[in-house]
């Protein structure tokens, strides 16, 4: 009886002692924010398209934030660009932002025609949608769910001679 009261008093303090260590691994600083800022064409050949993503990633905290990654799924209207995953390592310091590109490979092909319609008008804003996973910390792991939606205008990456 006396054992059995003693391991009952040992699991329960083990419990109630572990649960504390729940609250070292939550933080209340806010989340990091990924914005897509623009998307480069490198090259178009009729079956591959070759882009570079550029991507800012704002660190609102008062500490460093080490990026990991990007899992990532982007679409321009309702054409889907590219998707992925990047192991771009990164640190932002605190109340900063940093900057980073992905490549990409895609075959836009079968949609065509929507992108030649999307990009009639350069100076038409196009909407985008990026919808992720933001790999984050160092040791521990802090996956940020990414969902964002905005608008890029093609004209302002289009060189003046070739509007």
């Amino acid at each position: 009886m006396v054992i059995r009261l003693r391991t009952h008093s040992l699991l329960l303090a083990l419990m109630l002692g572990l649960s504390g260590c729940t609250s070292w691994f939550t933080d209340d600083a806010p989340s990091p924010q990924i914005h897509l800022v623009k998307v480069e064409l490198v090259r178009a050949k009729l079956l591959e398209q070759k882009f570079k993503l550029h991507f800012r990633v704002d660190n609102q905290s008062d500490s460093d934030l080490t990026v990991r990654g990007l899992i990532y799924r982007i679409s321009l209207a309702d054409v889907q660009l590219a998707e992925g995953e990047s192991n771009e390592w990164l640190t932002v310091p605190p109340h900063s932002r940093a900057f980073f590109k992905i490549s990409v490979r895609t075959n836009l092909w079968p949609q065509v025609r929507q992108i030649a319609e999307l990009l009639k008008n350069p100076e038409r804003p196009i909407p985008y949608r990026l919808d992720g996973e933001l790999k984050t910390g160092l040791f521990i792991g802090n996956d940020v769910q990414v969902m964002r939606s905005g608008e890029i205008i093609p004209g302002d990456f289009i060189p003046e001679q070739h509007r």
